[in-house]
C-alpha cells in the first residue's frame, strides 16, 4: 500500500517537529564569524554564522537582543547559544539565539567548567544534598547589594505575594575582586547570627564578567556548608553560575527566587476560598445524607408505631361503621319497599278501593248482613247496596217473574 502523498506544508511541519524534538538541538552552543548582520526596526538582530566550511542563519529576538552587553558586527568571532528549529515559511532551519558571548571569553568558561567539573566529582551538586525550606517562611535573609535594583526587585515581590515574611538584609559586593569574600562572609552572618528560614543569594543580569564573583569556588562551599537552605537567583534566564548547582533551588532571575521562596498569599486566599466552597459542598451533601437517612428512619417508624396500627384500626372501624349503616340502610329501604308494596296491595284490596272501581256492596236491610249469594236473600228481602259515594235501598224480586210485572217497591 503505497505511503500517502504529502504536501510541501505537511512535510515541513514533519521536519520542524523532529528538530524540535531532538533535546540535544534545544540548548547549543555554536561557535563562528558574524556575516549579514541586520537590526530590524522591530529590535530583531538576523545574522548569518559561519566558518570556513558552513554557515548558519541566525534570529535573536529584541526581548534577548537587548540584554547584551558586548556589541557585536560582521567579522566578529562569537559563541551563540540557542536552539534550532524550522521557519516553515521559507523551509529554513536557523538557529534563535538567546545569548552571544565574544570568543575572548573562552579562559573565563574554561575555568567555569574545571571548576564545576570538581566540585560535581565531590557531590556538591548530588540531588540527596537538596534540602527542602519551609513553605510558608517567617523571616527570608538575602545576599547582595542593597544599592542593586535586584534587591528592590525582591522586596516587591515578597510584599505583593507574601508580606507576612520579615526579610534581613545581610549586604555585600555582587562584582569585583572583594565581592567572593563579602558575599562569603554575609553567608556566614546570616548562619551565624539569625533564624531565617532560608537564604536569597542574588544578583541582576551582566556580562559573564560580573556575574564571576558566583562562579568562585569558596562562595561555592559557603552556599553547599550553610545549615540553611539556599536559593540562588543570579543573572537572567540563561545565566548559570557554580552557585546554582551547589544551592538547593536555582531561580532564573532575583524576581524568580523571591517567587519560589513564598507561596502567593492570593492563591492561599483563593484556594481557601476554594477549600471553604468544598466544605460547604461537603457538608450540605452531607447534611442531605443524613436528612434522608432521618426521614427513611422516620418512615419506618411511623410504619411500625403503635399509632398508625391504631390510625388502622381506626379506619377500619370506621369502614365497618359505614358498612353497617349502609347494610341497615339497605335492609329499611327493601322493608320500606316490602311496606310500602304491601299497603299498595292492601289499599287496592280494601272494600272503598273496590267500590272506586265500580263494584258494590250488597248488606240485608234488616240485620246487615253481607249477601254473597242468591240464597242470602229470598225475594222480597230489603237490601242496601253501598256504592263508593253512598247507598241505595232496594228489595229482592223473584227472578222468574221479574220481567212480567211491574210494581212500586217502596
Amino acid at each position: 500500500m503505497l505511503d500517502r502523498i504529502k504536501s510541501v506544508a505537511e512535510l515541513t511541519s514533519y521536519i520542524r517537529h523532529l528538530i524540535e524534538g531532538d533535546l540535544s538541538l534545544q540548548d547549543v552552543w555554536v561557535s563562528g564569524e558574524v556575516s549579514n548582520m541586520t537590526r530590524a526596526r522591530s529590535g530583531h538582530w538576523y545574522f548569518t554564522l559561519k566558518d570556513s566550511d558552513a554557515q548558519l542563519r541566525c534570529v535573536m529576538w529584541r526581548s534577548d537582543a537587548a540584554r547584551q552587553t558586548s556589541p557585536i558586527d560582521n567579522g566578529d568571532a562569537i559563541e551563540v547559544h540557542g536552539k534550532i528549529g524550522l521557519y516553515e515559511p521559507r523551509g529554513e532551519y536557523q538557529l534563535y539565539a538567546d545569548a552571544i558571548r565574544p570568543v575572548g571569553v573562552g579562559d573565563l568558561y574554561q575555568q567555569f567548567e574545571r571548576l564545576k567539573a570538581k566540585l560535581a566529582a565531590e557531590g556538591l551538586f548530588d540531588a540527596e544534598r537538596k534540602r527542602e525550606y519551609p513553605a510558608f517562611p517567617h523571616q527570608i535573609g538575602v545576599v547582595t547589594s542593597p544599592t542593586a535594583a535586584a534587591f528592590q526587585d525582591i522586596l516587591n515581590v515578597l510584599k505583593r505575594r507574601f508580606p507576612l515574611a520579615e526579610v534581613i538584609l545581610s549586604p555585600t559586593m555582587v562584582q569585583g575582586n572583594d565581592a567572593p569574600r563579602q558575599i562569603v562572609e554575609a553567608i556566614g552572618r546570616l548562619n551565624a547570627y539569625t533564624e531565617v528560614d532560608l537564604i536569597l543569594v542574588c544578583r541582576g543580569g551582566g556580562s559573564i564578567e560580573d556575574l564571576w564573583a558566583f562562579n568562585d569556588e569558596q562562595v561555592a562551599l559557603a552556599v553547599a556548608g550553610s545549615r540553611i537552605p539556599v536559593i540562588t537567583g543570579v543573572g537572567h534566564e540563561t545565566d548559570f553560575t557554580i552557585v546554582d548547582f551547589v544551592s538547593d533551588v536555582r531561580a532564573p532571575t532575583p524576581s524568580a527566587a523571591a517567587e519560589q521562596a513564598v507561596p502567593n498569599l492570593a492563591d492561599i486566599n483563593a484556594g481557601l476560598r476554594l477549600l471553604t466552597e468544598r466544605l460547604d459542598g461537603m457538608m450540605y451533601d452531607a447534611l442531605l445524607e443524613r436528612e434522608d437517612k432521618l426521614n427513611n428512619v422516620q418512615r419506618t417508624l411511623d410504619y411500625i408505631s403503635p399509632a398508625r396500627t391504631i390510625a388502622n384500626f381506626r379506619q377500619r372501624v370506621d369502614d365497618l361503621h359505614g358498612r353497617v349503616q349502609r347494610s341497615q340502610q339497605d335492609r329499611l329501604r327493601r322493608l320500606r319497599d316490602r311496606l310500602d308494596s304491601k299497603t299498595a296491595a292492601l289499599e287496592a284490596a280494601s272494600p272503598q278501593a273496590i267500590l272506586n272501581r265500580g263494584y258494590a256492596i250488597v248488606t240485608r236491610s234488616d240485620d246487615d248482613r253481607r249477601i254473597i249469594s242468591e240464597l242470602d236473600a229470598t225475594p222480597g228481602t230489603g237490601i242496601t247496596i253501598q256504592l263508593k259515594d253512598g247507598e241505595l235501598k232496594a228489595r229482592i224480586e223473584d227472578k222468574d217473574a221479574h220481567e212480567q210485572y211491574k210494581r212500586t217497591l217502596f
